[in-house]
């Protein structure tokens, strides 16, 4: 199945997950998974949540910013990829001056 994320409009969502700022999302997917390309805006987050039935992969396409996953943090950028397996927690921040770009997947674990 093709998706053309350039073809979907951006739905800009404030404070996800109790965070801050704006994150762009172009959504797709189906009951099984998600799979969106996101524009999170410079200085926002997205709030720290757990995968509590499914898990989320996120890979980074331009920009940087730090990953808050359970107890540490990571430093992501340009084809970076981070894994929150079901039952973790994580907190995605863009830190920088620029628009932090993302492919999240998210499957569901039924």
């Amino acid at each position: 199945m093709l998706i053309n994320f350039d073809q979907i409009p951006e739905d800009p969502q404030e404070k996800v997950r109790g965070g801050e700022g704006i994150n762009n999302v172009r959504a797709a997917g189906d009951a099984l998974a998600k799979i969106n390309k996101c524009r999170l805006e410079p200085g926002a987050y997205i709030g720290y949540h757990q995968h509590e039935t499914n898990s989320e992969i996120i890979f980074i396409l331009e920009g940087t910013g730090k990953v808050r996953y359970d107890d540490g943090v990571e430093t992501l950028g340009p084809g970076s990829c981070h894994y929150c397996p079901k039952g973790h927690y994580h907190s995605l921040i863009n830190d920088s001056q620029n628009d932090l770009i993302f492919y999240a997947v998210i499957p569901a674990h039924p």
